[in-house]
């Protein structure tokens, strides 16, 4: 009877994976999850014997005491992108995760990052690029070189910096290197009506993706597991490209999230059927005392 308890409890925590991943389907960046079983400790009955004189040995006799939750894996494949047309939403064609953080400008942040998928930035009063909860994107700087024509060329820098579009500027957009450019329409600025790189968008990979740690709000942190993260700019080291005016969907696979939701009912089902099947024959000792 305990045994099917175990097997409850692990077939509902397995349908409670299910049912976020189902409710999560249509979440900007999400990342699904598998989870798997192990069997827990066995009753020793009797122990293995080796070959004797006349007997070829016998393999050890043990009965299983039920089972217990393995894993719950985090299934870190890309989601599919979607077209919104809006500047500031970015998708990252390969690997790589957005590096952001709770920070209060100007000071620069260098720990205590979140890292993310879900590329629905804005921009705040300040023209600072943020999440759609209000985390600091953290980028990389621009150096600017006169390309002697009166105009300048761009490259990123190793200095971690925000990312500031100054407001009224137009024609934002991001490259696929993670420039994320404007065209500056201050009145007194030197580059007005210049195309200008306010900052490049860096991003970090992991060792072990499946490592890291979910926080909410589509936010993940390091984890002993994961190792550090190594940061560099878009298609720099390993990271994807950046793709301007889309976002990445979820991962979810409805066909296999349902086929899991059948697996863990009948599961479950069968695990009750164990308890109610135990319950009648203990009812059936009981009546031999009629």
């Amino acid at each position: 009877m305990f045994s099917a308890i175990s097997g409850l409890k692990t077939n509902q925590t397995m349908l409670d994976v299910t049912a976020n991943d189902l409710s999560n389907v249509n979440t900007v960046g999400y990342k699904s999850a598998r989870t798997t079983f192990q069997d827990s400790l066995s009753q020793l009955q009797r122990g293995a014997a080796g070959a004797g004189q006349g007997t070829g040995g016998s393999n050890a006799l043990q009965v299983g005491l039920g089972v217990q939750l393995g894993s719950v894996d985090n299934l870190m494949q890309a989601g599919a992108p979607m077209t919104t047309g809006k500047p500031l939403d970015v998708f990252i064609q390969g690997g790589g995760w957005f590096r952001v953080a709770s920070a209060t400008p100007p000071a620069v942040p260098t720990t205590d990052f979140r890292w993310t998928r879900a590329g629905n930035f804005d921009t705040n009063a300040n023209g600072h690029l943020i999440t759609s909860d209000g985390h600091y994107v953290i980028g990389r700087g621009a150096t600017a070189t006169p390309d002697g024509r009166g105009g300048f060329t761009y490259a990123p820098n190793a200095t971690d910096s925000y990312i500031q579009i100054p407001p009224g500027s137009t024609d934002v957009a991001i490259g696929r290197d993670g420039g994320v450019t404007y065209v500056d329409r201050d009145p007194v600025s030197p580059t007005r009506g210049q195309r200008v790189t306010a900052g490049y968008i860096a991003m970090g990979r992991f060792a072990n993706e499946g490592g890291l740690q979910r926080e909410g709000g589509s936010l993940w942190v390091e984890s002993a597991s994961s190792g550090a993260a190594v940061v560099e700019t878009a298609g720099i080291d390993g990271n994807g490209q950046t793709i301007g005016g889309m976002l990445e969907m979820s991962n979810v696979d409805l066909a296999t999230q349902f086929t899991t939701m059948i697996t863990a009912q009948r599961g479950f089902q069968a695990n009750s059927r164990v308890i109610s099947t135990s319950d009648e024959m203990l009812q059936d000792l009981v009546n031999l005392k009629r």
